[in-house]
This record gives structure tokens, C-alpha cells and sequence, in this order.
């Protein structure tokens, strides 16, 4: 799948749409216009010929069209099942889906409308241009069929959690600087300030998914006050629940322009959520981890794609919540996760879930010694606190003497090849 995957808010089914209603179009303009305007280009192929063609390509289509369907749906209920309900919207979206039901829909419906022109006015030919349309229809649908078989490969395990830290990889090189860059704390610039107006949401319910920060600052930078948002991204925002305050002196702005800087919709998105994708590792993982499966080396794949995006995030400044014009004062406050937020996060349900499992214990605990091993000094407090968090779990959890000293090697495979005992 691809990592270019965009959550939309516009219905999946538009794109099919879109290619049907061209298709219907322009199975009643190309021949008209070939039969008018180009008399000397007509096929020879012969009446009853041209007939069979158009319908075994209407009947294929159809049927071809409703295996789409049906993989599709697969598509779906495979991933709310097998990996997490919050990947179901990112694979139903898939552009390669939509264009796939689109082609075949339109080849389809141009093979059925093509039919109306064939011995057009008694003449014993086919509109040649009728006839190139729908064998470069049957091209292009061979090419997306390949592509929707590629698709339905992708939702291997593996592949389905590279795709997702991918997105997490993405979102942390575009969102945060490098860890030399000075952290931007918030001051006491906006202490005792007056609140001049809460913007407050009223509606269902809905997701904080994006803010357009440097409109924000513009906005704030030219009426001189300092917007705070209240709701962080990825959160829900409820009826009469605050959005954002104004802070300042002067007067009150239009809710509009303010609305118009925030996107909601229905479901978290990986733009400006650097949690989302760690959120559905987490999600495979304890689905693995469930009695239900008893699958513990799929939390511990999951564990490598999840170490990946803390080593990149803990060499990042993550404290960004504060931003400020071009004349270095305060516009905009926002909260952003800190690095003790994303290890409990990452860490501690799958720590509670996989807590009987040796192979989870030994795979977390390699995780923890290696970013102790390969992160700055200001990560480590941290990572030395859940370092005792480990020992105590498997403390509690195993009983067994020999159970319990096999849960305390630090092993990145979880059962493969111990590198370091504890004492």
C-alpha cells in the first residue's frame, strides 16, 4: 500500500462514480462523433463479430467488477479483524481501490452504450474508434487488476505494519527539528492575560485532525493577541466543548476566520499526529497478544517498527508547542505529546498484555537497553524508569525461577539469541 495514502473526508465512492458517468458520455459522443466526422473510419469488422465482443466485455466486466467487490470487502473485514478497526478507513481508501471498481465500471458501461452503434443506420460496419476505446479499457483493466491483487498481498502482516510506521516516519521528519535545535518553553508572556473569546465546537462529534499553525500566528501577529488551543490533535471535540481561546488585549475576530485555520472529521489522521501511527502498532500488537490469537511474534514485529519511531523521535525536539511571529513574539500555544508520553504510549500495553509472554518480556527489554544505548542524555530518565518497570513486571508475572531468569535476556528476536543475561 501506498505511504502516499490520504485520509479524505469525500466518499470512496466518488472516483467510480466519476469514471461511469464518463464512460456513459463518452459511449454516446465517440461513435456519434466517428460516424459524422469520420465516415472513412470504420471498422470492417463484421456485425455479429463486434456484437460477441461488446457483450463478452460487458458480461467480464461485470463479473470482474463484482470480485472487486468482494476483495475489497475482504480487504476490510480482514483488517478490522486481524490488525486494528482504525486501519479499515486507510485500506477502504486506497486510491488503487476506488480506480480499479472505477475502470472496470467504466469499461463496462462503454461496451454496453457501444452497442447501440454498431450497423448504426443500416451501414454493416462498427464505429472503429468504438472498438480501440474498449480494448484500451480491457488493457487498463488488466493493468488495475494486477495492482488490486498487489493490494490484497500487502495485507500481510509485516507489510501492513511497515506501511503504518512509515506513515509515523513521515509525520516525525516533516513535524520535528533536530534534538541541537533550543526547545521553545513556553514563558509567563501569557500570564494574566485577558481571555477576549473561546471558540467552542457545537455539532456531532468530531476529531481534531489539523491546524494550519502558520495561518494561526499570522492571524494572532496581526491583531496583536496570543491563540490557545485547547484541544490537542487527535482529540475529540465534543458539543460546547473549547476549541481554542484568545488571549490578549483589544477585540474579539470572527469565528469563521478562526474555524477555517482547524480541520475536523470523523477519524484521526497521520498529518499532525505524530501518536496515530504508534497508536495502531500498539493496536496490532495487543490484538496479537490477545488470547483469542496467542501471537507473540506479531507483537514483537510490531515492537521493531515501534523502537524504529522512538529512536528517530528521541532524536528530535519535541518540544515545539509554542511558536512566534517574526518578531519573536508569542502567537500560538499548542500541546504536543512529550518523549514520557510517547514511551507510555508504546510501551504500556503491550508490557501489560505480553506480560506472561518471555518472548514480548525479552524483546521489550532489548528495546529499552538499545535506546538507552543509542539516545541523548536527556532521554535516559526516562528509559532508566522503564527499565525498572520491566524488571518489576516480570517479577510479578513468573512465577517459575527458570521462566523468570529466561524473561530477564534481552533478546530483539524475543526467542532467538539471548546477548545479555542479567545478573
Amino acid at each position: 500500500m501506498s505511504s502516499e495514502v490520504r485520509n479524505s473526508n469525500a466518499t470512496p465512492w466518488l472516483i467510480p462514480s466519476l469514471y461511469a458517468a464518463g464512460a456513459v458520455v463518452l459511449g454516446f459522443t465517440i461513435p456519434r462523433l466517428a460516424y459524422n466526422f469520420l465516415p472513412g473510419y470504420l471498422s470492417t469488422v463484421s456485425i455479429n463479430a463486434a456484437i460477441g465482443i461488446y457483450s463478452a466485455v460487458a458480461s467480464g466486466m461485470i463479473a470482474l467488477t463484482g470480485i472487486v467487490f468482494s476483495l475489497t470487502f475482504v480487504m476490510v473485514q480482514f483488517s478490522a479483524t486481524a490488525y486494528s478497526p482504525r486501519l479499515v478507513l486507510w485500506i477502504a481508501r486506497d486510491p488503487v481501490v476506488s480506480h480499479a471498481m472505477g475502470v472496470f465500471t467504466a469499461t463496462f458501461l462503454y461496451a454496453i452504450a457501444a452497442l447501440a452503434w454498431v450497423d448504426r443506420g443500416g451501414s454493416g460496419r462498427v464505429p472503429l474508434a468504438g472498438t480501440a476505446l474498449v480494448t484500451g479499457l480491457l488493457i487498463v483493466s488488466v493493468i488495475m487488476f494486477i495492482a488490486l491483487i498487489q493490494r490484497v498481498a500487502m495485507l500481510q502482516v509485516n507489510r501492513m505494519l511497515i506501511f503504518t510506521a512509515d506513515q509515523g516516519r513521515r509525520i516525525i521528519e516533516n513535524l520535528y527539528q533536530s534534538l541541537h535545535t533550543p526547545p521553545s518553553h513556553v514563558s509567563d508572556e501569557v500570564a494574566g492575560s485577558r481571555q477576549l473569546q473561546t471558540l467552542v465546537h457545537h455539532g456531532r462529534a468530531r476529531i481534531l485532525q489539523e491546524v494550519n499553525i502558520r495561518a494561526l500566528v499570522e492571524i494572532a501577529s496581526r491583531n496583536r493577541f496570543t491563540i490557545e488551543l485547547v484541544a490537542s490533535v487527535g482529540d475529540a471535540v465534543l458539543e460546547a466543548t473549547p476549541i481554542l481561546r484568545v488571549l490578549g488585549v483589544g477585540g474579539p475576530i470572527s469565528e469563521k476566520t478562526l474555524r477555517s485555520e482547524i480541520r475536523l472529521g470523523g477519524e484521526r489522521t497521520f498529518t499532525q499526529d505524530p501518536k496515530y501511527a504508534i497508536r495502531l502498532l500498539v493496536d496490532i500488537a495487543i490484538k496479537a497478544l490477545s488470547p483469542a490469537v496467542n501471537d507473540p511474534t506479531t507483537a514483537v514485529q510490531a515492537l521493531d517498527q515501534i523502537e524504529d519511531l522512538l529512536i528517530r523521535l528521541g532524536r528530535r525536539r519535541l518540544e515545539i508547542g509554542s511558536f512566534r511571529d517574526t518578531a519573536g513574539n508569542l502567537r500560538l500555544l499548542m500541546n504536543f505529546p512529550t518523549w514520557d508520553d510517547f514511551l507510555c504510549l508504546a510501551l504500556d500495553e503491550i508490557r501489560f498484555y505480553g506480560a506472561t509472554s518471555i518472548q514480548v518480556m525479552r524483546r521489550m527489554k532489548a528495546l529499552v537497553n538499545e535506546l538507552i544505548s543509542l539516545l541523548p542524555e536527556e532521554r535516559q530518565p526516562e528509559l532508566r524508569r522503564w527499565q525498572e518497570r520491566l524488571r518489576l513486571t516480570v517479577e510479578r508475572s513468573f512465577v517459575d525461577q527458570l521462566d523468570k531468569l529466561d524473561a530477564f535476556n534481552e533478546d530483539r528476536q524475543g526467542l532467538g539469541s539471548a546477548t545479555r543475561k542479567r545478573e
